[in-house]
């Protein structure tokens, strides 16, 4: 049996610094290693096989009669049929797991929606079609979303907080609404896909919110199948333009343009230069900025001709309607909101900018002969009976040019105030 080492003769090895190992006695052991590297061992068998466990280095801090213990502890760990080694394996692997798992927890609380909002946005927007579509999805959120739940983790979100951004702008401003709801649901699925949240999507329509809010198609009134935006009725057409050519800027300038050529908004404030023809009178819209993906051919009336020629003399770039904001890197269209806020100016929040497509709609129907189609191509929609679109290959550019014409002298009456109506 082994020497019992205590305190001095401990003392002298470690000067000594000569290599083993040497047994203090109850399985402890004091090893000196090359390079005099002194520490804490306790030997032990599993099924006849010797082992070792390191119990830590020989300093101030761990004294004999500290060592002591910790080795009858592992004694004890053998009497009970624990192997000392592989017990303090599993306890640093529930270490490792618990300190794993409180990282994650960490994450999870700093993986707010904005930061996975943003997140989205930048993975999706280089296959978004339309270059501006990121910088409207940034601005809906941030004006609705961001307020409420942007600085809360993701995976806390839940019904409370999605009706808590939609009740308020859910009647006034539906459409408004539907894509706030509609993107929020597409960034919960994104957080979802990435495990940082999980269960149900509560921004999801069907089965959920279906049962919690009124459906947008209940409160936006429908017409042909389409949604129905606040549109001016068209008798109060003429004194309502009177009243717009009385109103100064571009975005003034913009909405007549709009108003004349029954064009989307969109298709106004983008359009180019290069697209008109003002000797001949004709704007044609490439088919990459239409909703229908087709090109469309725009016949202008004298008006229309006149505004633009208006807006050539100051003529900055490329863009008929371009922005008055100075931004970095390429020169940016007008804001989708210009002619909105001429609407308001006017104290006009009963109708919108899309509304006029509505009213020249009722006013060909009601008050004209021209044929249902050539209104619907003059609106460059698609017509809604397939056999008559696959005859109709052209575009009915001298029925159109009649109607545009009829459309203008209508909206701007002359001063005998007759209209011509042609069929």
């Amino acid at each position: 049996m082994a020497k019992k080492l205590g305190v001095l003769q401990i003392e002298k090895l470690i000067k000594q610094g000569k290599k083993g190992a040497y047994s203090v006695g109850g399985g402890l052991y004091l090893s000196i290693s090359k390079g005099n590297t002194v520490s804490w061992l306790f030997r032990y068998k599993i099924n006849g096989k010797a082992r070792w466990k390191g119990l830590g280095p020989y300093n101030s801090a761990n004294t004999l009669k500290k060592m002591t213990r910790k080795a009858e502890v592992c004694k004890a760990m053998l009497s009970d049929g624990i192997d000392p080694i592989e017990a303090a394996r599993d306890e640093k692997a529930d270490t490792a797991g618990k300190t794993l798992e409180a990282q994650r927890e960490a994450l999870l609380d700093r993986m707010t929606f904005k930061v996975c909002a943003l997140e989205y946005i930048e993975s999706k927007k280089s296959g978004w079609k339309n270059k501006k579509h990121a910088q409207q999805w940034t601005n809906t959120l941030t004006t609705y979303a961001f307020p409420v739940i942007g600085d809360m983790p993701v995976n806390q979100i839940d019904n409370t907080h999605v009706l808590a951004i939609l009740t308020p702008i859910w009647t006034t401003k539906t459409e408004t609404a539907t894509r706030v709801r509609t993107r929020i649901e597409l960034v919960l699925s994104y957080a979802a896909a990435l495990k940082y949240r999980s269960g149900a999507n509560p921004a999801l329509w069907r089965g959920n919110l279906d049962s919690l809010l009124p459906k947008p198609g209940d409160l936006m009134k429908v017409k042909g199948g389409a949604r129905h935006h606040p549109a001016l009725p068209y008798d109060d057409m003429p004194s309502f333009m009177a009243e717009l050519m009385d109103q100064d800027g571009v975005g003034a300038k913009a909405l007549r343009l709009t108003i004349l050529c029954t064009t989307r908004t969109i298709e106004t404030i983008a359009a180019e230069w290069s697209e008109f023809d003002l000797d001949g009178a004709m704007w044609i819209i490439p088919a990459i900025r239409m909703k229908k993906g087709k090109e469309h051919r725009i016949p202008l009336c004298a008006e229309a001709v006149e505004i633009l020629e208006e807006l050539k003399a100051v003529r900055v770039g490329r863009f008929v309607f371009p922005s008055m904001r100075k931004v970095k890197g390429p020169e940016q269209p007008m804001s989708t909101a210009a002619m909105s806020s001429v609407l308001k100016r006017m104290k006009r929040l009963d109708i919108t900018v899309h509304g006029f497509r509505s009213t020249f709609r009722d006013w060909v129907a009601e008050r004209t002969s021209f044929p249902d189609r050539v209104a619907e191509m003059a609106l460059a929609h698609k017509l809604k009976d397939g056999v008559e679109a696959a005859y109709q290959r052209g575009d009915l550019m001298d029925k159109r040019k009649n109607l545009m014409e009829a459309w203008a002298d209508y909206c701007l009456p002359k001063k005998n105030n007759v209209t011509r109506i042609r069929a």
